[in-house]
């Protein structure tokens, strides 16, 4: 983690740090400042991971490109690999949500169907005003 910084810089840095800041703030100042380097870094993760996830992305889209203008005959290896995780991926988005079939003798209440709005129309203020 400190690549640049030796143990006599770090010795200095803690020196420093004590005489600034004293015995009873020195724990807090690095519990705090260890805690944003924590937030950093998993920011800097999570960055990483969505570019990973796009750059995949941006890769599929052009072998399918690729493959698209061959015409999805004769392809290479790569280009068949990305094929096939396109459509894995199709057919989990398109497979519809499964229910599990309940039995009658196993649940004793019927399933109620979902509640529908109605609309009440509220009467204006005007409305209701006799006119004299």
């Amino acid at each position: 983690m400190f690549d640049g910084i030796g143990f006599m810089e770090l010795l200095l840095i803690g020196i420093l740090g004590l005489v600034v800041l004293g015995p009873e703030r020195l724990p807090v100042a690095v519990r705090s400042i260890t805690g944003w380097i924590r937030a950093m870094k998993r920011m800097a993760n999570s960055v990483k991971d969505e570019l990973e996830q796009e750059l995949k992305i941006e890769e599929l889209h052009a072998d399918l490109k690729k493959a698209e203008s061959q015409g999805l005959k004769n392809l290479s290896p790569e280009l068949q690999e990305s094929i096939d995780q396109l459509k894995s991926a199709a057919q989990s988005v398109n497979r519809p949500y499964k229910v599990e079939d309940i039995s009658p003798a196993s649940s004793s209440a019927p399933a109620n169907p979902t509640p529908t709005e109605t609309k009440t129309a509220e009467p204006s203020a005007n409305s209701e005003k006799p006119n004299g």
